[in-house]
């Protein structure tokens, strides 16, 4: 693309040279800027791109958008465009360069606290029985078929996001779904993306090391349905709202937008559940097209949250109850979301990722009624951590979570990054007695150890639950990057036991 087209939205820029010249590459960040690269200067939480305007030039920039001009040096001969906002800008230029790829897809935003991972792979396996082939972007990766990228976000910056969504469709994929977090949508990040369907699972407690207060936290998801629609006149938008969630009762949407609402009660999708185990849950569902009774594999009333959110989206692009529920009938679960570990020794071992006060309580309470109503004769054995460099105050609630539901805990290190692990274990046991502590809350801070004492004192029909890490296959301590995966260190323990 020459740069004169891709910079024909802005009629205010000021012309130099290349206007004829190819575009290499549209980047926010000087260092990786290439000769015949456009520039967006972005105003960060840490960096401003202004002051990187030289060292942009310097590698080769031909063209140059940012809001304060004052900064360009006067013997810059490229295009400069003085936006009001960067942010929207780089949005507008990304779609443009990468050739507006979303307009292309059926594009899915799920937003809330937990369960953004789950409904988005259950939407996926719903269009896969409906004939469509979906790109999912989210905490474990993106994906589109057999096709898989790392990722180290839960939404991907701007650039990544389109480029993202252009090989989506140069790999034939019909939708995009994906987890849009706070900080995405209090960033930018998604503003270009014309949305079809927007999901709200729930929220609670989490990412105020980023957000000043709770309160901001949930306007920032309400980003996705009030203001997104309007910033796009969005008629299409459609939202699928929890309204069980005291959040979801109160979340405001744009005015002419379709709202779907999901629940236990008194919502367009009501659901009540028939029969659970720890294989999964069956389920009746009443939908304006009917009632239908569904089966999941996946234990938990939260996994049945998941599924009516992933059969609304389904309903919405078109697909029928009766491949909502082939799809669901048979679908494999999602990596380190209540994960079950096999074993030959009775012991019911779930490795999950929750690593918040009510995402634990959420788990623990789910496996603890389908305990109580098979055996009451079994222990909840939990091993948990928390994470260092976050929010520091959720780590006394997570272990009073983990307490209340539990026999037994273990506490242990998550991620503890820059943090002292003590610190962080000593944080979480500020809610512990003395009489507490060694009873039936041990401290072993090497998570491998923990794991090992867990499930050496289990016996057969206790369930196991390993949560905070789920899917992931590191450990961050200090500034190293370790291999550690739960679901590898339980198979080894049951291996050589």
């Amino acid at each position: 693309m020459k740069l004169a087209q891709l910079l024909s939205i802005y009629p205010q820029l000021k012309w130099g040279e290349h206007y004829n010249q190819e575009v290499t590459s549209v980047v926010d960040d000087s260092r990786k800027v290439i000769p015949g690269s456009v520039f967006v200067a972005v105003r960060g939480f840490n960096v401003d791109g202004h002051n990187y305007l030289s060292s942009a030039i310097a590698n080769g920039a031909i063209a140059l958008i940012l809001e304060d001009d004052t900064q360009v040096p006067k013997l810059f001969m490229g295009a400069v465009v003085k936006v009001v906002d960067s942010r929207k800008a780089l949005n507008q230029i990304a779609s443009k360069y990468f050739g507006e790829p979303a307009k292309e897809l059926f594009c899915i935003g799920i937003t809330g606290t937990n369960g953004k991972t789950s409904t988005s792979y259950l939407i996926e396996e719903i269009f896969k029985e409906y004939g469509w082939l979906s790109g999912v972007m989210g905490t474990i990766d993106h994906h589109v078929g057999s096709n898989s990228w790392k990722t180290n976000l839960t939404t991907p910056g701007v650039l990544e996001l389109h480029r993202r969504l252009k090989e989506f469709v140069s790999l034939n994929a019909r939708a995009a779904i994906f987890e849009v977090s706070s900080h995405a949508l209090s960033q930018q990040r998604v503003d270009s993306i014309p949305f079809r369907v927007g999901i709200f699972t729930n929220l609670t407690r989490d990412h105020l090391d980023y957000h000043k207060n709770l309160e901001e936290y949930f306007l920032a998801k309400q980003t996705l349905f009030k203001e997104l629609p309007l910033r796009q006149s969005n008629r299409n938008f459609v939202a699928i709202i929890n309204t069980d969630d005291d959040y979801g009762k109160r979340l405001e949407i744009a005015d002419g937008i379709k709202l779907i609402t999901f629940g236990k009660k008194q919502a367009d999708l009501s659901f009540k559940i028939l029969k659970e185990s720890f294989e999964g849950v069956e389920f009746q569902l009443n939908t304006p097209r009917g009632e239908e009774t569904f089966s999941i594999p996946l234990p938990g009333e939260h996994n049945v949250y998941n599924s009516v959110a992933a059969i609304g989206a389904a309903l919405v692009a078109g697909a029928s109850l009766e491949t909502c529920k082939k799809a669901l009938k048979k679908f494999n679960g999602v990596p380190g979301r209540l994960q079950k570990v096999a074993n030959d020794k009775g012991v019911h071992v779930f490795v999950d990722y929750a690593h918040t006060d009510q995402a634990l309580e959420t788990v623990l309470k789910a496996l603890r009624k389908i305990g109580e109503s098979l055996s009451g004769n079994y222990q909840m054995i939990t091993v948990f951590g928390c994470g260092g460099d976050r929010d520091s105050g959720k780590r006394p609630l997570m272990m009073n979570a983990a307490k209340q539901y539990s026999d037994v805990v273990f506490l242990t290190s998550d991620n503890p990054r820059t943090e002292d692990p003590m610190k962080i274990i000593n944080d979480a046991l500020k809610v512990v007695s003395p009489q507490e502590l060694d009873h039936n809350v041990f401290v072993e801070p090497d998570r491998s150890l923990a794991i090992a004492r867990a499930i050496h004192s289990a016996q057969s029909g206790d369930v196991v639950l390993i949560a905070g890490k789920g899917h992931e296959d590191y450990q961050l301590i200090g500034q190293d990057k370790i291999h550690f995966s739960d679901i590898e260190v339980v198979k080894e323990i049951f291996k050589n036991a």
